[in-house]
């Protein structure tokens, strides 16, 4: 293996983790907006994701790191490409921050309504514009011969994008809910089981109709062989039995179903193009590959060996993160948020 392949799969990785560990943050900052009753409510929920979502959205951080120095080609045409759909999710991105630290801030009930709804919009939307991009990513892009993207943002908005789009939020909301499952106690647990329930069958319809529009109007599902459908077939099926799951009140394994799904969803698409990172509408040899798109191989070396040494202290404290909250929170425990 090269060190350019291995970077990829390092940063598949990441992306991964990000969607994972971001799309439960997601699915909450949406939910709790319409499953909390008072103020107390949307308080507990929030603070089922406060210790973690500013680590969680890290995982989103190195990988553009890494992207950057690894592939800079891959950073510089996707980063100019995207360039209003990525702006408006970092706008998302911090109005979500940002409702975390001010609303508890002043003791007024139309300040707090303001910080909630930015939390909810900050929430909403980064999922909407991932399925988008990540859509874009398996139909191609019109990339010329400069290895740069022609064409505007109206443009990447085709009705299969728009389908990643809902797709992905409904995932994220299913993946949500099941995380309150697991950090929750009594009514506002059973609340979002009850949720989880209705929409995970909504979910399973968008995605199914993601993952076979994607096989007749994208290779990334074919190009190593159509076997390799199984893979997203997989992920589906396990969304089906995580609401099995969620019907018996087996929350910790339908969230680890759910996690399943994004996993195996994500892979699938990102290993489903490799060797290329994105594909070009415009002709097979104007994309940009694995090869073509990346750095030297001294600076693929120095990063190899510093990520060896970082990356262990980083999984480590995320984990340690995770074990000091795992307790579940009640209405009347002192929160934070």
């Amino acid at each position: 293996m090269s060190l350019s392949e291995f970077w990829f799969i390092l940063i598949t990785v990441l992306f991964i983790g990000f969607f994972v560990l971001e799309g439960f943050d997601f699915g909450v900052g949406v939910v709790s907006r319409l499953l909390g009753k008072n103020d107390q409510e949307i308080r507990v929920y929030m603070n089922t994701i406060g210790p973690f979502w500013d680590a969680n959205e890290v995982w989103l951080i190195v990988a553009g790191g890494a992207m950057f120095a690894a592939f800079p080609h891959w950073y510089a045409t996707m980063f100019s490409g995207f360039y209003i759909p990525l702006v408006f999710m970092l706008l998302a991105l911090i109005m979500r921050g940002v409702s975390f630290e001010f609303r508890g801030k002043v003791d007024s009930d139309r300040w707090r309504r303001i910080w909630d709804w930015s939390l909810f919009i900050g929430s909403l939307l980064p999922p909407v514009l991932w399925g988008v991009v990540l859509a874009n990513f398996m139909t191609g892009m019109p990339i010329d011969a400069n290895k740069e993207m022609t064409g505007n943002f109206l443009q990447f908005l085709h009705p299969f994008a728009l389908l990643g789009g809902v797709m992905f939020l409904f995932l994220t909301l299913t993946h949500g809910l099941q995380f309150i499952t697991i950090r929750t106690h009594g009514e506002l647990q059973e609340r979002a089981r009850s949720m989880a329930r209705k929409l995970t069958p909504i979910t399973s319809v968008l995605f199914l109709a993601f993952i076979i529009i994607g096989y007749f109007i994208s290779d990334v599902f074919s190009y190593h062989g159509q076997t390799f459908m199984v893979i997203p077939i997989l992920a589906w099926v396990a969304l089906l039995f995580a609401n099995l799951h969620n019907n018996q009140k087996l929350d910790v394994k339908a969230f680890m179903l759910t996690s399943i799904t994004i996993i195996l969803l994500t892979g699938s698409i990102f290993l489903g193009m490799f060797p290329r990172v994105m594909i070009s509408s415009l002709s097979e040899a104007y994309s940009l590959t694995v090869y073509n798109a990346s750095s030297g191989g001294y600076t693929l070396k120095v990063m190899t060996i510093f990520s060896l040494f970082l990356l262990p202290f980083v999984l480590g404290y995320q984990a340690w993160s995770y074990f000091i909250f795992r307790k579940r929170i009640k209405q009347d425990d002192e929160l934070e948020y």
